[in-house]
């Protein structure tokens, strides 16, 4: 799943979020039954059969999720998936991110520039040097957060790590334990 949604514009959103199941050569009425379920919970199964450009950045981010989904691959690819979209809206995709991974014990590489992001669904993090890109470090992420990215940024060690990873990466900035800035 790419930071841009990629949804094709003569498809409806039903439509979209099969075509993984359709390339796999799963039955229509097993797809489509399938698919339903996934915009019920990503909140999208009232416009099954719309179009994306009737939907919002973020509907139409949750409907590339549901697509990305659908076929239950064992690895996700997630480069920015939540990168374009309003900070509400980020949270609650991570959430759902969050939840099927630790449903369906799935492995996610996600690539992302957010520290916080980054923090709150990783369980390890790699950093990587400016170009030529390399493995500068890898660190595990130990947060109490039961599987909810809200939750592991309430984590009082969330601050730690994001003043390590913002020292590693050479960011003047800082966090205090309460959140707040300096």
């Amino acid at each position: 799943m790419l930071q841009r949604d990629l949804l094709m514009h003569w498809r409806s959103v039903l439509d979209n979020v099969v075509v993984g199941l359709e390339l796999k050569g799963t039955p229509r009425a097993e797809a489509v039954d399938r698919a339903r379920d996934y915009l019920d919970t990503f909140g999208l199964l009232p416009f099954q059969d719309s179009y994306p450009k009737a939907l919002s950045g973020g509907m139409r981010q949750r409907a590339a999720l549901a697509r990305t989904l659908l076929p239950d691959p064992d690895v996700l690819l997630l480069d920015e998936p939540f990168s374009a979209l309003d900070y509400q809206t980020r949270l609650f995709l991570e959430a759902m991110l969050a939840d099927t991974v630790r449903k369906q014990g799935k492995t996610v590489v996600l690539v992302t520039h957010d520290i916080d992001e980054a923090i709150a669904l990783s369980n390890r993090i790699f950093v990587l040097s400016a170009r030529p890109g390399r493995l500068k470090s890898t660190h595990a992420i130990a947060l109490e957060s039961a599987g909810s990215p809200l939750a592991a940024r309430r984590d009082p060690r969330f601050a730690d790590y994001f003043n390590l990873l913002c020292q590693e990466l050479d960011i003047q900035t800082t966090v205090r334990r309460d959140g707040g800035r300096p």
